[in-house]
């Protein structure tokens, strides 16, 4: 999909922060308002906006215990689908955070939440494994975020004083 320079500029903005007014993205971009608004229902609707998202630091939520795990899954690709359908049964699944088709050792790789570690070895045994063209698995489960889409949890002093232009 071929965008021109101003839908550039402004995905690239708002993906840093998606709570900018449309009076201060007009600004920024030299576009009006109602421009601004019409750009980014046509980037919606082509499904280039995906979603407008939050990003919470639950290690500072006393009240959650919740834990994430990355699977490492090697799988057999059907034929005429590749790993497509298997992608698909997997991502499906209420615990199911993300789905990604990896190069290297596993063929994807699938990120899930959980109330415990038990819980999701419980996923993985019951639910994962059991699909037919699943070979094998391999669980991590992540135990501190530092760094998640380009946003550092706990800046150090240094990290505060590094300017970064999207």
């Amino acid at each position: 999909m071929h965008l021109n320079d101003q839908e550039l500029e402004l995905l690239r903005i708002i993906e840093t922060n998606s709570r900018i007014e449309t009076a201060d993205l007009a600004k920024m971009t030299d576009l009006s308002e109602d421009d601004i608004q019409a750009t980014l229902q046509k980037l919606e609707d082509m499904r280039i906006i995906v979603r407008y998202a939050t990003l919470i630091n639950w290690a500072k939520v006393d009240e959650y215990h919740g834990v994430t795990a990355m699977i490492d899954v090697k799988v057999t690709p059907k034929r005429g689908v590749g790993f497509d359908e298997v992608a698909q049964r997997i991502y499906r699944f209420k615990e199911v955070e993300s789905v990604y088709l990896m190069s290297g050792v596993y063929d994807l790789s699938v990120i899930i939440e959980g109330r415990s570690m038990n819980e999701v070895a419980q996923f993985v045994s019951e639910k994962l494994s059991t699909l037919d063209s699943v070979i094998s698995t391999t669980t991590h489960f992540i135990l501190k975020k530092y760094k998640h889409d380009g946003t550092i949890f706990e800046p150090t002093e240094k990290d505060k004083r590094i300017v970064v232009s999207p």
